[in-house]
């Protein structure tokens, strides 16, 4: 409901997230990683049987959504894949079980196609980190990277990732090495370093981690929502979460919408936090 991925790397000034193959293999290459979408090139029957599936109420077949997936992920000649598969009210799929299916139909068609996979079913009934919105998140994630350290939920997520990425790539012995090498890349500012090439190689600016303040689109207005009276947050529902953010224009209604980039929502309250008059449920970014 809100931008995808690359909606919200879009929001850094500059940064091309659908580069030509050459550019894509350079920027590896100087980097590292590239975080980069489908191009004209790349797994281009995939697009028109997309547009089909739209059209035809299939989008949430597992076996149309398992052949989208690999078929991106095979044509970019992958040595290893980890899927993160999300469930709950925040997420493509809100049921379990059925996230559970995807992954399971997802890790077997690309092992039986000679693809190493692994697949981490993660709980979206609540936001991920404590911002909901293209430029917000960006810059969480790039505090995040700077301090080593983010909001728990979120980094728990992305170093479960890491640990799976390290062992499928045989760069581990076991997991508590991958846990080890992990953290390491977080404290030492590797993890932060490599970031900034990437999207510098990427055409953004080189100086995004000191200065992404200056680099990222702001909104014009900032309230903070007060619950009437004090207690403590037992729930959420995530995806009127993101229909908030998409009522302010950080989503796409129709394919051909712009998306602002610097809408919102920041300091998201967690479950289990107090809140109450002082103590937002969270801040309102908008135009």
């Amino acid at each position: 409901h809100t931008g995808g991925t690359l909606d919200k790397l879009d929001s850094i000034p500059g940064y091309n997230s659908r580069p030509d193959i050459p550019s894509f293999e350079r920027v590896v290459k100087v980097a590292g990683c590239a975080i980069i979408g489908q191009t004209a090139d790349l797994a281009p029957a995939d697009r028109r049987l997309y547009a089909i599936r739209d059209v035809t109420a299939t989008v949430e077949s597992i076996p149309l959504i398992t052949a989208s997936i690999l078929s991106k992920k095979i044509a970019a000649g992958l040595d290893g894949l980890v899927m993160d598969v999300k469930f709950g009210s925040g997420a493509f799929m809100p049921v379990y079980e059925h996230a559970e299916a995807l992954a399971q139909s997802i890790v077997t068609v690309a092992r039986g196609a000679g693809l190493p996979s692994n697949a981490v079913l993660t709980d979206m009934n609540e936001v991920l980190g404590r911002t909901a919105g293209n430029a917000l998140e960006v810059l969480e994630s790039i505090e995040a990277l700077r301090s080593g350290q983010g909001e728990e939920r979120l980094m728990t997520v992305t170093r479960a990732l890491a640990v799976e990425m390290l062992l499928l790539g045989k760069l581990a012995t076991d997991v508590e090495d991958a846990k080890a090498k992990v953290k390491h890349a977080l404290r030492s500012g590797a993890a932060a370093e490599r970031f900034e090439r990437m999207v510098a190689a990427l055409g953004g600016p080189r100086d995004i981690l000191n200065h992404p303040e200056i680099h990222l689109p702001r909104a014009k207005v900032r309230l903070e929502v007060q619950p009437s009276r004090a207690g403590f947050v037992r729930s959420m529902d995530v995806r009127a979460i993101g229909l908030i953010v998409l009522s302010m224009g950080g989503g796409r209604r129709r394919a051909e919408d712009q998306i602002d980039p610097a809408v919102g929502l920041a300091a998201v309250a967690s479950i289990g936090d107090r809140v109450g008059p002082g103590k937002p449920l969270a801040i309102v970014h908008a135009q």
